[in-house]
């Protein structure tokens, strides 16, 4: 009996607990009323923080390296070439991404074959003129990377490129030569193994682009 009272005194004590009303929440404080000064004037994304107007202000990602120390002169000395030649390849490696890209987006949206190899030559085109100007005129170390900065650029090797426009036998060809001057064009570009390269291209604040 005992047992049974406890559990009718338990039971009204849950009732008169959900009968009881609930506390409306507490409203946030409102903040006070924004006072510009005269020289507010750049605006602003605001927000609210313990009833305080406070700025909020997204800024870009910080990117934190170490100084690098070299075990003798020649290695800096290796470094800073390394580097010269990156910065140098560089620009050559974002035409042909840029470029390549735009093959491909006028490629998928012309159907007629005939205008797709217009499109093809037109390309082609652009890319033996800037071989002729300036191109031709790398060392062989320089063109090596600037082979690896096309694949990290585009996604793809430069024989892969010249397989998709001109064919298989064409990049038969140009492989050929390429290996003549000491070249592969289906060297790729892993971001581990080019730890210098990447953290060059990092530290100039270069990232492919969507163009």
């Amino acid at each position: 009996m005992k047992f049974i009272g406890l559990l009718l005194l338990f039971c009204c004590l849950v009732g008169v607990l959900k009968a009881q009303p609930t506390q409306p929440a507490k409203p946030e404080p409102r903040p006070a009323p924004l006072q510009l000064g005269k020289n507010d004037t750049i605006p602003v994304y605001l927000t609210i923080d313990s009833g305080k107007l406070m700025p909020w202000i997204v800024t870009p990602d910080v990117i934190i390296t170490d100084t690098r120390i070299f075990k003798s002169a020649a290695d800096r000395d290796a470094f800073r070439r390394l580097r010269y030649n990156v910065l140098k390849v560089l620009p050559y490696a974002s035409f042909a991404g840029k470029r390549y890209r735009k093959l491909q987006r006028d490629l998928a949206v012309t159907p007629d074959k005939r205008q797709q190899k217009v499109l093809i030559t037109q390309c082609e085109t652009e890319i033996k003129d800037l071989f002729n100007k300036e191109i031709k005129e790398l060392t062989i170390s320089q063109g090596d990377i600037l082979i690896k900065l096309i694949d990290r650029e585009t996604g793809n090797t430069s024989y892969d490129m010249v397989k998709d426009m001109k064919g298989g036998f064409k990049a038969f060809v140009y492989q050929s030569v390429a290996r003549l001057f000491g070249h592969d064009l289906k060297d790729t570009y892993d971001p581990d193994e080019q730890r210098d390269i990447e953290a060059i291209l990092r530290q100039a604040g270069y990232h492919p682009s969507d163009d």
